[in-house]
């Protein structure tokens, strides 16, 4: 086989995966996470479910992609403007915005809570997100408030508690939205933080 023909074969293999991961967004957004099956997303893309376990190994491996392939499109979508760093303005966004996606974010849910058990194909996904947004969240809560927040707590430790009440509010919205708003409630708890003698370092 010649360079050409590998390099061929590569591009239509990258164009495949696009495929399978644009066909398993749309089934979740429209039979939810459960409703996911790797034969219904072969079908959508026109091959046979042996065929997708070529490119993922299991439902699991395919729905750990799902969320990847969207963790990129979310930070280009809110960084489109040509800033190089978050604000919590966009966070607030992105809760509104996915409260408007309920298949997605039941995915994450679920194999968020899936993937605490050992040797789970979410699990490194999952490991590997939180501590990439603990890291980030304190870079962005230090430049919105300073060194100092709210009672007197750094940005290392506000960090992990933004991410628990993101992720719970997604929990209970699931359980309930008819009684839970994300965006509205996000900007509550947005409103207690703030520098400790009320003004940013």
């Amino acid at each position: 086989m010649t360079q050409g023909q590998r390099g061929g074969r590569a591009v239509q293999a990258a164009e495949r995966r696009v495929a399978i991961l644009a066909a398993a967004r749309e089934v979740i957004a429209e039979r939810g996470y459960r409703g996911v099956s790797l034969g219904a997303v072969a079908e959508r893309v026109g091959i046979t479910q042996p065929g997708l376990l070529h490119y993922f190994p299991s439902k699991e491996h395919l729905l750990v992609a799902v969320l990847e392939d969207r963790d990129r499109w979310d930070t280009a979508a809110f960084l489109a403007g040509g800033s190089d760093s978050w604000r919590l303005s966009h966070l607030e966004q992105l809760v509104e915005y996915n409260a408007t996606r309920p298949g997605v974010v039941q995915t994450f849910a679920a194999l968020a809570g899936e993937s605490v058990t050992g040797g789970h194909p979410a699990r490194e996904y999952f490991v590997e997100r939180y501590a990439q947004a603990r890291g980030r969240l304190a870079e962005l809560l230090r430049a919105e408030f300073g060194e100092r927040l709210a009672g007197g707590r750094t940005p290392e430790q506000v960090a992990p508690l933004l991410i628990a009440v993101l992720d719970g509010l997604q929990t209970q919205w699931l359980l309930d939205p008819e009684a839970v708003d994300m965006g509205a409630s996000f900007r509550d708890f947005v409103a207690l933080l703030g520098p400790a003698d009320g003004t940013a370092d």
